[in-house]
């Protein structure tokens, strides 16, 4: 949700769809009935999709607008301060890094440059003030792109997880597209969407446990993740969600937008086809209320899970500190990673809370 000391209450109807945009409720009743058809793919029927809509298989859906109002009406929720700065200066990263290292610049949220075996690939990037169909109003940041849109060296590769505004930035997007025309990669059905808004853009889409050959040392495996999605209230679930694995010659690094940990059996799916994960980066935010977000947010209990679940050597943690999107404090995922991580005797270095601008090396 927005912060109300940042902005004025919006109508009804674009309250909700920034909501579904965000992933934070879905579709239920006449005024946010789904469209009878999809608005973005057409395919084969599988395990995920039954034709019109993607799914989790054995696992839940979004919440529904009664849940959401439950929610609103009974929960309370902790304010935002206005800034919460990164303790880190905006970084300049190198143009290019030399193909046996793997560095990795958290900008923001769930937005990484990642440089590994040659390349430069920006994972959901956003650089706009409002994760929301309108920048007047929605979810504002707190704090700055650990990285500005200006001082990114040349995208390669542009990945994107899912639709939902504060991952999938369009505008952004244009912009990348105009500059460098990278290569972009997303999940089943997105294409739609991204050519809507950058007419010209070419995207590749993947379908869950399908690999893409970024060069002849890289390898990208497209890989499931218990989420959903929206960009909008009717077109719930018409495009697909999915997490992420780079493996190159010398590094392996998982990365993963959104997240229920669910049963945990998708974490166990990636440990067993990358049986050598060296780094994965995490969510550990937007958590709160439990009983709302557990299946399509971890909390990060959760992500201490899926990193012992998944085999990861060392974890990262994102998606918490940059947009108000639910109820817990803005600083709280960090200091409940480091509980969780105390409770279930996993040594603190191998998983960290990023700020914007925070450089990992591989």
């Amino acid at each position: 949700m927005a912060n109300r000391s940042h902005d004025k209450k919006p109508p009804r109807r674009r309250v909700l769809k920034w909501l579904a945009g965000l992933g934070v409720i879905g579709a239920g009743g006449s005024f946010l009935a789904p469209a009878r058809a999809n608005a973005y793919y057409s395919g084969p029927v599988s395990d995920h999709f039954d034709g019109v809509r993607f799914f989790n298989p054995g696992g839940p859906g979004p919440k529904s607008i009664r849940q959401l109002l439950k929610w609103q009406l009974n929960e309370r929720a902790s304010a935002w301060p206005a800034d919460f700065p990164s303790p880190n200066k905006q970084v300049v990263p190198a143009p290019r890094l030399p193909a046996d290292q793997t560095v990795v610049t958290f900008i923001g949220h769930a937005s990484y440059l990642i440089q590994t075996a040659g390349l430069n690939i920006l994972f959901d990037p956003v650089f706009v003030d409002r994760a929301s169909p309108v920048q007047f109003a929605g979810p504002k940041r707190v704090n700055a792109p650990g990285i500005a849109f200006d001082a990114l060296p040349k995208i390669d590769v542009l990945l994107l997880s899912h639709n939902h505004y504060d991952h999938m930035d369009t505008a952004t997007i244009g912009r990348l597209w105009q500059r460098d025309t990278p290569r972009i990669i997303a999940p089943l059905g997105n294409d739609t969407i991204i050519r809507a808004a950058v007419p010209e853009a070419q995207v590749r889409t993947l379908d869950w446990n399908r690999t893409h050959a970024l060069s002849s040392t890289l390898q990208l495996d497209c890989v499931p993740t218990q989420h959903w999605s929206a960009r909008g209230t009717r077109d719930r679930m018409h495009a697909l969600w999915a997490s992420f694995v780079l493996k190159g010659p010398r590094h392996t690094v998982y990365i993963v937008g959104d997240s229920g940990l669910g049963d945990g059996n998708t974490f166990r799916h990636v440990a067993a086809r990358h049986p050598v994960i060296d780094l994965a980066l995490l969510p550990i935010g937007a958590y709160e209320p439990r009983w709302f977000m557990r299946d399509q947010h971890m909390n990060p209990d959760d992500a201490v899970k899926a990193f012992q679940l998944s085999g990861a050597k060392r974890a990262i943690g994102h998606h918490w500190g940059t947009f108000k999107l639910t109820s817990e404090a803005v600083d709280a995922p960090k200091r409940d990673l480091a509980t969780a991580l105390s409770t279930q005797g996993v040594e603190p270095q191998r998983f960290t809370a990023l700020h914007p601008g925070d450089v990992v090396t591989v």
